[in-house]
């Protein structure tokens, strides 16, 4: 059995851990509600361009833009994997990455091959060790979405799916349910379906400044930033959910660890106790 001192020293220790446990929860909760509330800012925008790109795609203009054409064969996919910058948020990372892998090895199974685009850290280092073909990646995005930030790594995605590159583009990122419960999904970017784009209610007419192929090129392409934006909204609100989540059963761990390790600091200062008071009556007895 270990000393008291040593004893002692272990809980100052664990202590210590407790506290910055509980600062991050903290931190991570607050954060957590600007994200949230950032996340259902950004829908109203996001939904508004997609019922317009709904629109625009059943309209049947005289020009019918890549991005809404399927394509016979698939030979190559592009993958945008969407994780975190830092750590210490439970399984989140690990989970969005276990479903790209999986899907990974299943698609080089039927012989297809892989272009990868990372949007965080996690992601970056995980395709790498992979030995994936990274097209394009952004890190360090900070606590807050930016567009401006993201826009480089996702155009080049597109304009690869445009030449030919790859013939279809998929999302991984992870969908904030609620505090509790974040989840792992995958989604067909590119080409846009009608799952993803949804019915029009109604049929609208256009007439097309300078021409179709400028207009739907635009719309189009704004539409696929708006989907990726709000994806890493959701993935930064899942972050600092899971992270809180993760902060509080480690600060809850550490209180549990501190009450266990107490309770033997006592009994083994009670046992010295106890031994030095038979010492003294013993040595009493003999004299």
């Amino acid at each position: 059995m270990p000393g008291t001192k040593e004893i002692r020293v272990k809980i100052k220790s664990v202590q210590n851990t407790r506290k910055i446990t509980k600062a991050m929860e903290m931190v991570a909760a607050s954060k957590m509600r600007k994200a949230q509330e950032r996340m259902r800012h950004a829908r109203p925008y996001g939904e508004k361009i997609r019922n317009v790109a709904a629109h625009m795609s059943h309209a049947n203009p005289e020009y019918r833009h890549p991005f809404l054409v399927e394509r016979d064969t698939v030979k190559r996919i592009g993958m945008i994997l969407i994780t975190t910058d830092k750590g210490l948020c439970g399984g989140l990372n690990t989970n969005v990455q276990r479903l790209a892998l999986s899907k990974y090895k299943e698609w080089q199974g039927q012989g297809e091959e892989m272009d990868a685009c990372c949007i965080g850290n996690k992601g970056f280092g995980f395709m790498q060790r992979l030995g994936a073909n990274v097209l394009s990646h952004v890190v360090q995005l900070g606590d807050r979405p930016q567009m401006d930030k993201l826009i480089g790594a996702v155009k080049v995605m597109l304009d690869a799916y445009t030449k030919d590159r790859f013939d279809r583009l998929t999302l991984f990122y992870t969908r904030f349910i609620n505090t509790m419960k974040q989840e792992p999904v995958m989604e067909q970017l590119l080409p846009l379906s009608g799952e993803r784009l949804g019915a029009p209610t109604g049929s609208w007419d256009y007439l097309y400044e300078p021409d179709a192929k400028v207009v739907l090129d635009q719309v189009l392409t704004r539409y696929i930033e708006a989907i990726i934006f709000q994806a890493v909204s959701d993935n930064m609100a899942s972050e600092q959910s899971a992270r809180m989540v993760a902060m509080k059963a480690a600060s809850d761990n550490a209180e549990t660890l501190i009450d266990e390790l107490t309770l033997v600091y006592n009994k083994n200062r009670q046992a010295g106790i106890t031994k030095e008071i038979s010492e003294i009556v013993g040595g009493a007895a003999a004299v």
